[in-house]
């Protein structure tokens, strides 16, 4: 299948990342209701093939300060994940995580280390959903932090998988506790694994 780019891929494959999309944000959400020992619940999680162009503008502009924790995958697949939230939820979160409200407008070092922590089970839920659906190895490095303008926080994927064309898949989530948190999960395999998830889905 020497044509495999994000624009070819057929329905069935769509579906089948809708559900790691459902299972993985349904892992999450259990993760972050036990982290945050409260109620967390999660609308279903819509799955987009959006230009780079356009992520940012449904986060609400490339000026829109968010949080991104961003992690590369290593194993049977490699790749970058990456999870952003709007600079409020990130700080509401871990305000929550840490029983305090959090003094001033910036994150300091411990709650920049809680976000991590957060980002870290959250993506890990995900990547947990994908190993076990396709019986792949996938190891997550350590997670990084940037608090940024969502252009500049995007413009990493963009620039290391460019080759994928100029086409993301984006999962938005949304859990709500007392407020509603916009959470974005976008997964940026590399072309050869692309092919391997789908041949261990049976697609291919």
């Amino acid at each position: 299948m020497d044509d495999l780019s994000l624009e070819n891929m057929s329905t069935q494959y769509y579906d089948v990342l809708k559900e790691i999309g459902n299972i993985g944000a349904g892992n999450a959400t259990t993760a972050l209701a036990q982290m945050l020992q409260c109620k967390v619940d999660m609308k279903v999680p819509q799955v987009k093939l959006l230009d780079f162009g356009e992520v940012g503008a449904l986060m609400g502009g490339e000026e829109q300060i968010m949080a991104g924790i961003y992690l590369c995958v290593e194993g049977d697949i490699t790749g970058s994940i990456m999870f952003l939230l709007k600079k409020d939820a990130a700080k509401h979160l871990v305000a929550k995580l840490m029983g305090m409200e959090l003094p001033g407008d910036d994150l300091d070092e411990i709650g920049t280390s809680a976000l991590k922590e957060i980002g870290n089970i959250i993506t890990g839920a995900y990547l947990n959903s994908l190993s076990t659906l396709t019986n792949l190895k996938i190891y997550p490095s350590v997670p990084d932090l940037t608090i940024d303008m969502a252009g500049a926080i995007l413009s990493v994927p963009a620039i290391e998988f460019g080759t994928l064309g100029d086409k993301i898949l984006l999962i938005q989530t949304q859990f709500t506790d007392d407020c509603e948190l916009d959470g974005f999960f976008i997964l940026v395999p590399d072309l050869e694994s692309y092919g391997k998830i789908l041949g261990a889905l049976g697609i291919m």
